[in-house]
């Protein structure tokens, strides 16, 4: 049997199993066994965990389709409170989390038990902008950021998130398998609703539509903010809940704020 906890932030789910559980030949199959959606567990993703110290960790995340991804702030959040109940760490401390993209603290900002606010250090994105050509011969604008992980920003401006009279999921699908990333790519559209927030739609690597996304609300404040002047603090609205950013400057890391929730514990064959 296999130990788990699931959790998740904003929408976006995970499941949290210590790695001594899972030998590592096997655990690509596992996670997507568990995280299938009608014969397993459920969720976006699996962070395989070890611990390192009292209050740091290392994961490893594996993808609802079994591939390995970088990094998932909301994820790693996840990992972060999972860490603190499990150790009984209070609110005002700091965990570490060492990523496939890097060390990253998480300040426990509340910590009661189902819930937590978590604000972690994600590391100095870079922002480029980029066109990128779709089958149709259209041409789609937008920027390609690393927050850790790779990510393929797009501006756009009605609430349906259309990009050129096409659903965002169609053309997030085309681009994050395009020829351009050939190891695919996450892919956000964002609309500027004033100087102080935005909202966003996530097609996920690996996972597809998600709900949230950590990295992803990262990739786009970024990009919103070196592209079109917002402000440097943000409130990010996606489908599952809100976040907040802070990206002081170009050469500073950026500060990812938002809650995370404990769901079940349990076990899966």
């Amino acid at each position: 049997m296999i130990p788990f906890t699931k959790a998740h932030a904003c929408g976006n789910d995970f499941l949290i199993v210590e790695t001594r559980h899972v030998a590592e030949a096997i655990q690509r199959e596992t996670a997507r066994r568990l995280c299938a959606r009608n014969t397993g567990v459920g969720a976006d993703g699996v962070e395989y965990f070890e611990w390192t110290g009292e209050r740091s960790g290392r994961i490893t995340l594996y993808n609802a389709d079994g591939s390995i991804a970088e990094i998932s702030g909301n994820g790693t959040r996840c990992v972060a409170a999972w860490m603190a109940n499990t150790k009984g760490v209070p609110g005002g401390e700091l965990l570490t989390i060492a990523t496939e993209a890097g060390l990253r603290e998480c300040s426990l900002l509340a910590a009661r038990a189902p819930h937590f606010q978590i604000a972690s250090r994600m590391g100095v994105p870079t922002v480029d902008e980029r066109v990128v050509h779709l089958a149709t011969g259209e041409l789609v604008e937008g920027a390609v950021v690393a927050t850790g992980n790779p990510h393929f920003v797009i501006f756009v401006e009605g609430a349906e998130f259309t990009e050129q009279g096409r659903a965002w999921k169609q053309v997030g699908e085309e681009i994050c398998r395009h020829a351009d990333f050939p190891d695919q790519t996450n892919v956000e559209f964002v609309r500027i609703l004033n100087p102080d927030e935005i909202e966003i739609r996530i097609f996920e690597r690996g996972v597809g539509p998600t709900a949230s996304s950590g990295t992803g609300t990262c990739a786009t404040s970024a990009a919103s903010m070196a592209l079109r002047g917002v402000h440097r603090k943000l409130t990010v609205h996606a489908p599952g809940g809100t976040q907040q950013v802070e990206w002081k400057d170009s050469a500073s890391e950026i500060l990812l704020t938002g809650p995370a929730e404990l769901i079940a514990r349990g076990e899966s064959w």
